[in-house]
């Protein structure tokens, strides 16, 4: 088992865990949510989609944060999945990021979606 992201107890008030594919699920959403600089000892971790929420939504936005989370992902947990496909739509005034990606333990295919609100459009 894995710790569960963000830290938390289970209702035994141990540290709650998760299973290993909830766990990579969790970590890719770390690294698409962390600024490069946020952390002391891995200060180029992360893809910083964070920083553009104050940028206006545009069709160039959304290419350039494909590129920062294909190479962030690919960087960072290369060595546990494998990603296929980064999709970056704006919608609604937010950045809907959908990633799939291959496990590269169980060689299951999986596709999870996540969602940064945006500002001003």
């Amino acid at each position: 088992m894995n710790l569960a992201f963000p830290y938390a107890f289970d209702s035994r008030g141990r540290t709650a865990e998760v299973g290993r594919e909830r766990h990579i699920r969790e970590l890719i959403e770390q690294v698409l949510f962390t600024a490069p600089g946020e952390r002391v000892n891995l200060p180029t971790f992360g893809c910083g989609l964070g920083r553009l929420i104050f940028e206006p939504l545009s069709t160039e936005l959304s290419a350039t944060s494909q590129f920062l989370v294909q190479a962030a992902l690919t960087e960072w947990l290369g060595s546990l999945i494998q990603v296929g496909e980064v999709q970056v739509e704006v919608r609604d005034a937010a950045l809907h990021v959908t990633v799939s990606y291959l496990l590269r333990r169980s060689q299951a295919l999986r596709s999870d979606s996540f969602v940064l609100p945006g500002g001003p459009s």
